[in-house]
């Protein structure tokens, strides 16, 4: 597991659906549980991560708190237009207590993750960190 920052890898989140001043997209790559970009409500919720180079990830950790249903798509190409379907993850509600949730992905190489919350427990949910598995 890749236990340094995504940022410090050349990661990026190129997209994100929703940006508070005090929480950004770019919490969700800083390596830190106690920083997290929060969604304005309504689903569904998107964000995207772009890799500095193409990248073979064999798993994904996601830390967030009140997501319900996650998808994750992929992309191969350097820019994020097509990306192709790889899970979806009904994610339990852990009530007032970070959700850690490890994705197995097939370990193909892959230039963006899209990230499409599309359900949860609240109107509100937050990711606090996306860890990869090469």
């Amino acid at each position: 597991m890749i236990d340094t920052p995504l940022s410090s890898l050349g990661a990026k989140v190129v997209v994100a659906t929703s940006s508070d001043e005090n929480h950004p997209p770019e919490n969700i790559i800083d390596g830190n549980t106690n920083t997290f970009w929060m969604s304005t409500g309504m689903f569904p919720q998107e964000f995207i991560i772009r890799f500095g180079e193409p990248t073979k990830i064999s798993a994904v950790t996601v830390d967030s708190y009140s997501v319900k249903h996650l998808k994750i798509e992929k992309n191969t190409s350097q820019n994020a237009s097509q990306f192709d379907p790889v899970t979806e993850k009904e994610f339990e509600n852990t009530e007032g207590h970070l959700q850690a949730n490890t994705i197995l992905l097939s370990g193909n190489s892959t230039t963006h993750l899209r990230f499409i919350i599309t359900a949860g427990y609240g109107h509100f949910v937050s990711v606090h960190r996306v860890c990869v598995q090469t």
